[in-house]
């Protein structure tokens, strides 16, 4: 029974920053870990005999995968950090495997093949991410059943509401930020509306400002505390050899991305205080740039950011509006009153009640806008697996799974018409 007494389904949240999963019916995640890995080449033997040359030995690079907090916190010589979502979507199936195996063998110490998976999608998530997927999970973990549900509905789900205008604001490094119209459990694919500014360009923008200013970020591991006299420390630098580009740059941005969390807020209007040079000051700076993104063009370094990214993007009422409007005229009043926010970014102080002020002054004048929010952050930044948890321990939800027998018949083009 899939979801039932005898066997709880597996939810599972792979997001740009984070991955979350855990059994479905309880109120939060077992466990969260960054959906990035460290990636280290070790010499091992060498299988391929064809390929063996007289005096050669019997030798061979082998690739090892560090998934999870302590073994992503471990500097190791030549470990590059390799993330497995890029723009929202895997770029790296291997690394997807990796945190897949550290989730399942390490962290909620389970047999995938005994468990029904819900999976949690972008709501823009290609035809061909959502066959390998299920190819993956089919083929290499031999699970019974699973179900592909979109962010945006299991967010919707969360709060109870069957239709809603969703904003996910990713978390600590989300590349981008999408807005989603969701109209009884299914997601209106016209009116999904992406931007490229998310949690990973706000650290970007602290980490470059905070630069600028001749702070230095400097990561555990690049120094050590020495006791001159009681109570009188001095930090003397170090500089282990052989560590990457990639892993210093993953770990400063860890700090960057906790300074942005704990003392990062929106402005309750417009931000605008001429030549700033407190870090006070910047912290609602930043932020803003949710709301204004041309305030980007005035971070060092990020002059050029618009032109890179190459698409014109808005803040985020305009951009709800633009989703709303391409929804068809009689849901539109009822999407400008349960407006959702979601994800890590929108966890920060003030983020509702600017979006809700900003929304009002832009809105149609008959609409009556109401911007929904968890007071608790933890839910909101867990909403899409909160979601799920509900949607897969729900009885009437289990003759929705696509069962490993339909998978045999019909292949993985079936998951289309099994989970729309």
């Amino acid at each position: 029974m899939h979801g039932g007494d005898e066997v709880s389904a597996i939810v599972f949240d792979l997001g740009s920053h984070s991955c979350r999963s855990g059994y479905a019916g309880e109120d939060q995640p077992k466990s969260v870990f960054p959906s990035a890995v460290g990636s280290a080449e070790s010499l091992g033997a060498n299988t391929d005999k064809e390929a063996k040359k007289p005096g050669q030995a019997e030798v061979a690079k082998v690739r090892k995968l560090y998934a999870g907090v302590q073994a992503l916190g471990y500097r190791r010589d030549h470990m590059e950090v390799l993330p497995a979502m890029k723009g929202g979507l895997v770029a790296d199936w291997d690394v997807v495997e990796s945190l897949w195996d550290h989730a399942f063998r390490d962290r909620l110490l389970i047999d995938p093949k005994e468990h029904p998976m819900l999976i949690a999608e972008p709501s823009f998530n290609t035809q061909q991410h959502r066959e390998k997927m299920v190819e993956l999970m089919f083929e290499r973990y031999d699970v019974p059943a699973l179900f592909l549900a979109k962010n945006a509905v299991l967010t919707s789900f969360a709060s109870g509401r069957a239709t809603s205008l969703v904003v996910d604001c990713g978390g600590g490094s989300v590349i981008l930020g999408s807005v989603a119209a969701v109209h009884d459990g299914y997601v209106l694919q016209k009116a999904v509306v992406r931007s490229p500014i998310g949690g990973e360009v706000l650290t970007d923008c602290l980490q470059r400002t905070l630069e600028a200013k001749g702070i230095i970020i400097r990561p555990r591991f690049s120094f050590k505390r020495k006791e001159i006299r009681l109570g009188e420390y001095e930090l003397i630098p170090l500089d282990p050899p052989n560590t990457t580009d990639s892993y210093y740059a993953y770990a400063q941005r860890a700090i960057v991305a906790d300074i942005k969390e704990s003392i990062c807020r929106v402005p309750d209007s417009a931000f605008d205080d001429g030549q700033i040079i407190e870090v006070g000051a910047d912290r609602f700076k930043i932020s803003d740039i949710l709301f204004n993104p041309t305030i980007i063009q005035t971070i060092p370094g990020m002059e050029n950011f618009s032109t890179e990214a190459g698409t014109t993007f808005y803040g985020l009422p305009q951009m709800v509006i633009e989703s709303i409007n391409k929804c068809d005229v009689d849901l539109r009043r009822e999407l400008f009153n349960s407006v959702m926010l979601a994800g890590g970014t929108a966890a920060m102080h003030q983020m509702k009640e600017r979006l809700e002020k900003d929304l009002m002054e832009e809105a149609p004048p008959a609409a009556r806008v109401k911007v929904l929010a968890s007071g608790n952050a933890l839910e909101r930044r867990f909403s899409v697996w909160i979601g799920g948890s509900i949607l897969a321990s729900m009885g009437s939800f289990q003759q929705m799974w696509f069962s490993k027998a339909e998978y045999e018949e019909h292949g993985p083009t079936y998951v289309q018409r099994k989970c729309p």
